[in-house]
């Protein structure tokens, strides 16, 4: 197995194609798992049941999910499951049930029980994920249908599942992969879905991970924790924090390849679930419900500032709309920079954009003509970088954001009607 394969699934500049890893086609499931989507009636169109599962009894699994204070309903239900042996989850696009108080916590919890019956499982065995407008009725009946309706449906491709999760998207964001450990060959993959309603600390995003590589679940729960951190943490669209937000990871073992906690096996399966999630997450970004282009925010200095200062610099208007419009108008990142140092005077911050130092000390640099046109040049390509040094040391942190169009705000204006 080649240790640099041709890649077409690691689009992004931004993420390092995983070493002793060959891609699948991008629906593939890993070995013991099954998947399907099918339409329930809840969105006016398409698919938007799902329903995934492990056959392995020896599964075990990890979850992550929002941090809003307006917790979903599926959330609340997912969080009381024993979320260290999942064998399946159930999910649906179309409706978030979110403030639908006690009906939708039951709805959320007919969810569970109607999946778990289905597939011959434990209620506490499966968790549920719902995506789609806020503060609406979930329809339980068409839910609970849609449900065994997938049941029926289960095969061994995640093509149907992966566009089932969809709201706004685009297209569906999935990729797997085939990594070669000491013990043998095993299978990763993973869908996501997400396009609006996004902040650092997770968007409108659900991811679904699977392997058939054999973990313990502190194995597991680490490899998650640490790359979800590297990914849906690092990506912005409008700086709004979901309700709903999940991931869900389940090593399922089906392969017979076990990999040992702090083995080199460990470290080969950590770097290609980062990369496969990195990518997912950017194209969630590129996916921003309209966008056009997607940027790279760097922040170097101090250990407290860094994260504000790069929040603040993704989340600004200013900065997406002449993100937009390819205009190098730097004094916006300048500004969106200075409002979050606000009261740290003096204002000593330098910027590059591209490699392209534009300012110093909080100081425009004069550029020649030529630069100005490289300049220009830079910020039209689909991928942007911008670095930043603030005062401080021992901090840097990166967000990746996109632009502001007005295909967002004609859909989000229109989102509900």
């Amino acid at each position: 197995m080649s240790d640099t394969p041709a890649t077409t699934l690691f689009r992004s500049r931004w993420v390092e194609p995983p070493a002793n890893a060959r891609e699948l086609d991008s629906t593939a499931l890993p070995a013991g798992f099954r998947a399907a989507g099918v339409a329930g009636g809840i969105k006016a169109q398409g698919l938007d049941v799902g329903l995934l599962v492990s056959d392995a009894a020896e599964t075990v699994s990890a979850a992550r999910f929002t941090a809003n204070a307006l917790v979903a309903a599926p959330v609340s239900v997912s969080r009381e499951a024993d979320l260290g042996a999942l064998r399946a989850v159930a999910v649906n696009s179309g409706n978030a049930n979110v403030s639908d108080g006690e009906r939708g916590l039951g709805t959320a919890a007919a969810q569970q029980t109607t999946a778990a019956s289905a597939l011959g499982l434990e209620p506490q065995a499966v968790g549920v994920a719902s995506t789609g407008v806020i503060a609406r009725e979930l329809p339980r009946q068409k839910l609970v249908a849609g449900i065994e309706a997938a049941a029926e449906a289960l095969a061994d491709d995640a093509a149907s599942f992966s566009e089932a999760i969809m709201t706004t998207d685009r297209g569906p964001k999935r990729g797997a992969l085939e990594l070669e450990l000491s013990g043998g060959r095993v299978r990763l993959a993973a869908q996501a879905k997400g396009a609006g309603m996004m902040s650092p600390r997770f968007a409108t995003m659900l991811c679904f991970i699977e392997t058939d590589a054999g973990l313990a679940p502190e194995t597991l729960e680490l490899l998650t924790g640490v790359t979800v951190k590297r990914s849906f943490e690092r990506i912005s669209v409008d700086g709004q924090l979901s309700t709903n937000d999940s991931v869900f990871a389940f090593a399922g073992g089906a392969s017979g390849v076990e990999v040992e906690p702090e083995s080199a096996d460990e470290l080969v399966l950590g770097q290609a679930l980062d990369a496969l999630l990195r990518q997912l997450a950017i194209e969630i970004v590129a996916d921003g419900e309209g966008a056009s282009r997607v940027c790279r925010v760097v922040v170097r200095g101090d250990t407290e500032l860094v994260e504000p200062v790069a929040r603040a610099v993704a989340n600004s208007p200013l900065v997406k709309t002449a993100l937009l419009g390819a205009d190098p108008n730097f004094g916006r990142i300048m500004q969106a920079a200075g409002q979050a140092l606000a009261g740290r005077a003096p204002f000593v911050v330098d910027l590059s954009i591209e490699g392209l130092q534009v300012e110093s000390a909080g100081t425009a640099l004069d550029l020649e003509e030529s630069e100005w046109r490289e300049l220009e040049q830079a910020v039209a390509a689909p991928e942007v970088e911008l670095d930043l040094t603030i005062p401080g040391e021992g901090g840097e942190t990166e967000v990746f954001f996109s632009d502001l169009t007005h295909d967002y705000v004609s859909l989000n204006a229109d989102y509900s009607s």
